[in-house]
Formats: C-alpha cells, sequence, structure tokens
C-alpha cells in the first residue's frame, strides 16, 4: 500500500502517482501551505500505507531564496525522510562520484541514504559508475535504468501531459513498472525507508 506524495503545487505529475499507486496522491508545498499546514498533510494522508514515497521536483536544493528554504532537501529535512537520488548520467563515467559527493556535503544534514542511475549506456557503463559511487561516495546504488525511450511521457508547454488525457497511459504505467521492477534494487529501497528516522505520526 503506497501512499504517494508530490513536492509543490503541481497536479499533472500527481495524476501519475495516483494511477500509479492507486492512492490519491497529496502535494507538499512549504510555500503555498506554511510549515504546520503541510506537516498535518503528512500526518494525515500516511497512516495505514506500508510505504511512504513523496517525489521531488527540481534539483534537490532548489528553494524559494538563496538559502534553499522550499526545496526537495529541506522537505525531506521537515519531515526527517532518507533521499534517495535519481542522477541522469548521460555521458558521465568517475565524475559521478564526485557530482554525489557534492550532493552529499553542500548541506550534510540532508540524508542522502541512496542513488538510482538513469540513462545507463550499458553494464559496463554501469559498473564502472556503481564502483565509483560505492568507493567514494559511501552509499548504495540502488539502481541502474538503461537508456529506453518507451520510459518516456509525452510533454506539453506545461510538463508532462496528465494521465487522463493519455490515450496509453495504463500501457506506460505497466511498462516503466517492468522495466524497474528489473533494474531497480527494491528491497534495498525498501531496508532505505524501513531504517528511516522515526516520525511521530498523530493518529
Amino acid at each position: 500500500n503506497v501512499q504517494p506524495f508530490k513536492k509543490g503545487p503541481d497536479y499533472i505529475d500527481p495524476s501519475w502517482l495516483t494511477a500509479a499507486s492507486g492512492n490519491n496522491c497529496r502535494n507538499l508545498d512549504a510555500f503555498m501551505m506554511g510549515g504546520k499546514r503541510l506537516l498535518r498533510r503528512f500526518e494525515t494522508a500516511s497512516p495505514g500505507s506500508d510505504i511512504v514515497i513523496i517525489e521531488g521536483n527540481m534539483g534537490l536544493y532548489d528553494g524559494i531564496d538563496r538559502n534553499g528554504k522550499g526545496s526537495s532537501a529541506h522537505l525531506s529535512r521537515l519531515l526527517k525522510t532518507p533521499v534517495v537520488l535519481v542522477v541522469n548520467t548521460a555521458r558521465m563515467s568517475r565524475s559521478i562520484a564526485a557530482l554525489v559527493r557534492g550532493y552529499q556535503d553542500f548541506e550534510p544534514d540532508t540524508e542522502i541514504q541512496g542513488v538510482i542511475l538513469n540513462n545507463v549506456s550499458g553494464e559496463r557503463h554501469a559498473s564502472k559508475l556503481t564502483d565509483a559511487i560505492e568507493r567514494y561516495c559511501r552509499i548504495p546504488v540502488l539502481g541502474t535504468i538503461p537508456k529506453n525511450a518507451y520510459l518516456n511521457i509525452s510533454e506539453r508547454h506545461l510538463g508532462l501531459v496528465p494521465f487522463r488525457e493519455s490515450e496509453s497511459g495504463n500501457t506506460i504505467i505497466k511498462r516503466i513498472s517492468d522495466i524497474t521492477a528489473r533494474y531497480l534494487d527494491l528491497d534495498g529501497i525498501l531496508s532505505v525507508a524501513r531504517n528511516a528516522r522515526e516520525y511521530p505520526v498523530k493518529r
């Protein structure tokens, strides 16, 4: 039983997250909702779920001001949630370690507990990337997603086409599900979730 959340006032991505999970996706936005209302939203929607997944937006540390307020990292610290960082690895090998270390060190109290590598060119590329991260960053690689045009969802000027307007939404979700089940370390991801700091949800 997965409870999805989406950072920000976005309504398009939540349409896909709702369809994929079977539960209504909730929005979390520190700027528009304020801290107390955001916490109440998280507390009331989470009980009864086996896992809570929050999709960030933009870069991990991109916020509304120079201090990063309202960023995905700020939200993770507020809710005491670990971060699984998704990185586009196109045309990159050992440099991935420098990039991930930069994310780890930028605001060290942000708990980056694993990395998913996206746009991986093949097994050799995946091996080089994984070796660099595990050697220099000391966190696990929780998946290596290959370049695959079939994973794309159609876009327009506002972003993704909403699920209800997509003619092949269920087919796309099934395709993504099959690919991620094959290439993600689902047990590792669940372990990250289980080891998250306890959050005192009100019932």
